[in-house]
């Protein structure tokens, strides 16, 4: 374990360290600092840089409150896992993290950049630089896969044919897809699909990657494969990425960093090793995939 992962590790709230209570009478952990302000004033957490962070961080939608104050930082370079059960407020977040979803409260930072007080070209420029992976892979159906993957080629550079083409075959190729992009998305699994979504995300090389749950409505064997998929890209990739997932296994094997979420609250997060090594059982359930009662 790193000096910065033992120290958070050491941060980690004990079992007794419990504030409110959560569904069935289940006790809620006081999150984890999210980080503390470095020497020039840009905060960090874990001894790095923040690439995103959100603070007191609040959204109603359809008169139930999916975030409820979330303060939460994304360091810099970090593979990042958000985890939590169905309506934890992943996607909410997410969503939020890119500009896709106004927050009734709190704010979002990007690079430490404040995304509310950010002009309409600000903003514009900020998204350009952040590739998202949709739940549901976000495809455009009248569209060929080699379409949807040039799609933000064609939007937002001036790059001749011959260089959009040699772009796409490389994403395409490294998600496993060569050869596909003739292909109609009707054509597809949903795993092809959302492979076709990750290739897309990439293909401007954004320094930030935002994944909505790239795992759900795929089987066990697809699912341990696309995390692998995800952690290969990154690796090979850099910059920061961010999942939003159910399966605990994605966050113990893969994750640099994980958040625990759950009924829009931020349960805890830290480095992979001290999040493993936490010993508040309610932490743990989420880890090992368990469902936490009405809400979950």
């Amino acid at each position: 374990m790193s000096p910065a992962s033992a120290a958070s590790a050491r941060t980690l709230p004990a079992v007794s360290a419990l504030v409110g209570a959560g569904a069935r009478g289940t006790a809620v952990p006081s999150p984890i600092a999210v980080g503390r302000l470095a020497a020039n004033g840009v905060r960090t957490c874990c001894g790095q840089l923040l690439a995103l962070e959100t603070r007191a961080l609040r959204k109603r939608l359809e008169g139930r409150e999916v975030l409820a104050g979330v303060d939460l930082g994304i360091p810099e370079g970090s593979l990042a896992v958000v985890l939590g059960p169905p309506r934890s407020g992943k996607s909410a977040l997410l969503k939020a993290l890119v500009g896709l979803l106004e927050p009734d409260s709190g704010e979002v930072r990007v690079r430490d950049r404040p995304l509310g007080r950010m002009s309409r070209s600000e903003v514009l420029a900020v998204r350009r630089d952040i590739g998202v992976m949709f739940q549901e892979a976000g495809l455009f159906s009248s569209l060929t896969v080699f379409e949807n993957v040039a799609f933000p080629l064609r939007q937002h550079t001036e790059l001749r044919e011959p260089q959009i083409r040699e772009l796409v075959d490389a994403q395409l190729a490294a998600v496993g897809l060569a050869g596909a992009g003739a292909r109609m998305p009707i054509e597809l699994s949903r795993a092809m699909k959302k492979r076709v979504s990750l290739a897309r995300a990439l293909v401007l090389k954004p320094g930030i990657v935002v994944c909505d749950e790239p795992d759900r409505g795929i089987d066990g064997v697809r699912s341990a494969l696309m995390g692998r998929l995800l952690a290969e890209r990154h690796r090979r990739v850099g910059g920061t990425m961010v999942i939003a997932t159910q399966d605990g296994a994605l966050a113990r094997t893969v994750a640099d960093h994980v958040a625990v979420l759950w009924e829009g609250k931020l349960l805890a997060s830290g480095p992979r090793e001290a999040m493993v090594r936490c010993d508040d059982p309610v932490v743990q359930r989420v880890l090992a995939g368990a469902k936490l009662g009405a809400g979950a």
